[in-house]
């Protein structure tokens, strides 16, 4: 992999933990019923997290089509199906924690989680919404933890409009809900920054992708 992670001087602990979700979270409106929740430094010990993810997951590279050709997937993927064992405790300790926080607004625990290693600037995911399942017909919620190196996390209306832009990293959580993902896109896009490698863990409810 290359570039190295340069850790967070805010991110010093002996020990990886989680912070409470009351505790420091802004939720932005966005509009047509679509929101952002923000919460900085949600793992303590986030950059320990990073290291034992990057060296025991089972990354995965993949290729797709795209239009009369067949492309290499501009990251590393690795995915937990409901029911599968998480890869540490912690994945599963958060999200117990997200289940618990927004069981009023989800009405459902979240059950997957999908992981994305963004090895350097070059990695990236184009715009797009978890449309997929349910998300292309029901508001749906999907969380977002960043570990590792600091990347923009757009957003933007779907059909184009101002993008918002967020710097996520070093155990910093998102949480896209209401209509977000049926009237919103969101992007990690490319740099020609010198960045180090980040790692996004995406929790989700059952059926949704």
């Amino acid at each position: 992999m290359k570039g190295a992670l340069q850790g967070s001087l805010l991110d010093v602990a002996d020990e990886v933990t989680i912070g409470a979700l009351s505790t420091s979270m802004r939720r932005i409106e966005l509009h047509a019923g679509a929101w952002l929740d923000v919460r900085p430094h949600w793992i303590c010990g986030a950059d320990e997290l990073f290291a034992r993810l990057v060296d025991q997951l089972p990354w995965q590279a993949e290729r797709r089509r795209m239009y009369d050709r067949v492309v290499d997937v501009p990251r590393l993927l690795c995915g937990y199906r409901e029911g599968e064992s998480l890869p540490d405790p912690i994945l599963a300790s958060a999200r117990e924690q997200l289940s618990a926080h927004y069981a009023s607004e989800l009405g459902e625990p979240f059950t997957s989680v999908g992981l994305c290693l963004y090895r350097d600037g070059r990695d990236s995911v184009a715009w797009h919404g978890d449309r997929f399942g349910r998300g292309s017909r029901e508001d749906v919620m999907v969380a977002v933890l960043s570990l590792g190196a600091p990347r923009t996390f757009a957003l933007r209306p779907r059909g184009g409009g101002p993008v918002q832009r967020h710097e996520v990293g070093h155990g910093d959580l998102l949480v896209m809900g209401g209509s977000c993902q049926r009237t919103w896109d969101h992007a990690i896009p490319k740099t020609s920054r010198a960045v180090g490698p980040r790692i996004s863990a995406q929790f989700r409810p059952r059926n949704v992708g």
